[in-house]
């Protein structure tokens, strides 16, 4: 229990909060069954409201509260320290929404929000995911793999947008390359309309903690150019990872131009390669990663059709959307009906 004598605020004023947010608890309960979600996602705004408003006590009203929190309503979780805060940024976050927007917010799971308002920038980006959500009544599990799918930029940068949403999976793949994305954005690179393999390469090493965040948390890096003698030969492959969670090398390929049937028979001479020669024996089979400006989807499912090898063809883009076309994409999302009339 954190002591009194610790919080700088009147004992008076405190109780006021306290009382609020208590009273903001009582209403959610007494809302009927069917809008579970609402209700709470209603007591988390209003819980929000209250702490930004007080923002200024700090971190010892905080864990005050969470500590009374979960005193008065020990059989309910969601009043941990950690929560409350997420409750404080998920009122700040959308406070500034404009009303069409902020209608969706309580039709969203809570760790749906969680997750958008970790892994988003803009306010454009959380809103697409936000509405993906209704439309495809997304799982935490499936929002989380299309936040690391970058679906956001592919959607925004695609030719056809309707064409990116409608391959949405509808069940839980079983492939290891599902770990990878689809496409990186890789503007922090800062290259020019015309640049090689190896600027490319060059590039990715001198941003490679920005890379990092692009790439994903369970990497770690293994080296650039990493030499592999096949009969006396030297094969270099662009960049080598280890995948943490899956434990096994991730070999990238590094493609300036459109894919090519041919790079799958070299990506599999090289994972071969790995497995026999760089692989522990506890270790997972090797995953390779193809890393293209861009892909015929018919041509890639060809070309992996009778492959063995685990082995993703992504594609990456060195610029983002234009904001115009984000905001006009945004509104091509069409809502089932009862979502938009529940809102």
């Amino acid at each position: 229990m954190v002591k009194s004598k610790s919080i700088m605020i009147a004992k008076e004023n405190y109780n006021q909060i306290l009382g609020k947010i208590i009273d903001h608890i009582e209403k959610s309960k007494i809302r009927a069954f069917s809008e579970v979600n609402k209700s709470l996602l209603s007591a988390y705004w209003n819980i929000g409201k209250e702490l930004s408003k007080n923002s200024s006590y700090g971190k010892s009203v905080v864990e005050k509260l969470s500590y009374d929190l979960r005193q008065k309503y020990a059989s309910v979780k969601g009043y941990s320290i950690r929560n409350l805060w997420n409750m404080k940024r998920f009122y700040e976050t959308y406070q500034k929404l404009q009303p069409a927007v902020a209608e969706l917010l309580f039709d969203v799971p809570w760790t749906n929000h969680i997750l958008i308002m970790d892994k988003t920038d803009s306010n454009e980006e959380k809103q697409f995911y936000l509405k993906m959500c209704i439309k495809e009544r997304w799982s935490k599990r499936e929002i989380e793999r299309q936040l690391n799918s970058s679906l956001f930029e592919r959607y925004m940068l695609a030719d056809k947008p309707e064409k990116v949403t409608a391959l949405l999976p509808k069940h839980k793949s079983q492939d290891i390359t599902k770990h990878l994305k689809e496409e990186y954005v890789l503007e922090f690179l800062d290259l020019g309309s015309e640049y090689s393999e190896q600027e490319l390469e060059q590039a990715i090493l001198d941003n490679i903690r920005d890379f990092f965040l692009e790439f994903g948390k369970s990497f770690a890096f293994m080296g650039s150019q990493y030499v592999i003698d096949i009969s006396g030969r030297e094969n270099k492959i662009d960049l080598l990872f280890y995948h943490r969670e899956l434990h096994c090398l991730v070999a990238v390929d590094l493609k300036i131009s459109g894919f090519e049937a041919a790079y799958v028979g070299q990506m599999q001479k090289y994972l071969a390669a790995l497995d026999e020669k760089v692989k522990l024996p506890d270790e997972k089979e090797s995953i390779g990663l193809i890393l293209c400006k861009s892909k015929n989807h018919e041509e890639v499912r060809f070309a992996l059709a009778k492959t063995l090898s685990p082995i993703k063809v992504a594609t990456y883009t060195t610029k983002l959307p234009d904001k115009n076309l984000i905001l006009k994409r945004l509104e091509m999302i069409k809502l089932p009906n009862n979502a938009e009339e529940s809102g």
